[in-house]
């Protein structure tokens, strides 16, 4: 079973299939504004939609390592840049659908809200440290910076987890619903006590 399930992920189709997989929620939701399928606050629709999968990109993408430790499929790295930029890509349209739609571009507005409400400034936070572990998400900039850099400086992918809860829990606030947000805790949770209970026996 093992050797199938690494003989598929090593595929030269598995990366465009992934490719495609990524892209379907943004074609699901551009569908659903073009059809008038979001209901009766199309924006709002959007701007959380875009956020969710946001979360559900950066949780996955943070799933890779402990999967492919715990099953031995060490061919599933191969797709954890791919979801990291995605997760980026999703972020930005985020950004950009709360500026465009919420706020009609305009900065100082935008300015002003970050300042204003916790959760804008929280998720605004999010964004830009994932910034410079996009830009740096490429081969050329692995060798520019060295490997133990490198790594260092995407190890701020923990702290973008915690932050983007923050952002989502605050979000929720608003409307006393915690359900969805317990649920996302719970499974970063899982994400990041793993790394500390693997570097706690490593030592």
């Amino acid at each position: 079973m093992k050797s199938l399930l690494t003989a598929a992920l090593l595929n030269r189709a598995a990366k465009p299939v992934l490719f495609l997989l990524c892209l379907t929620p943004l074609a699901w939701l551009v569908w659903g504004a073009v059809a008038n399928r979001l209901g009766a606050n199309p924006a709002e629709a959007i701007i959380r939609g875009l956020g969710d999968w946001t979360l559900r990109g950066l949780w996955l993408a943070l799933a890779v390592t402990p999967l492919r430790e715990l099953t031995g499929l060490a061919a599933l790295a191969r797709f954890r840049r791919m979801l990291g930029v995605f997760t980026f890509v999703y972020a930005s349209l985020h950004l950009l659908a709360y500026g465009w739609l919420d706020q009609g571009l305009d900065l100082a507005e935008i300015a002003a809200d970050i300042v204003k409400r916790p959760f804008i400034l929280m998720g605004f936070l999010a964004w830009a440290l994932m910034l410079p572990l996009a830009a740096t998400s490429f081969n050329k900039a692995i060798k520019a910076l060295g490997a133990k850099r490198w790594q260092a400086l995407h190890k701020v992918v923990y702290a973008v987890g915690v932050i983007a809860l923050l952002h989502f829990i605050w979000m929720r606030a608003g409307k006393s619903n915690f359900a969805e947000p317990a649920v996302y805790g719970a499974i970063l949770a899982v994400l990041l006590g793993w790394r500390v209970y693997r570097r706690l026996t490593r030592k």
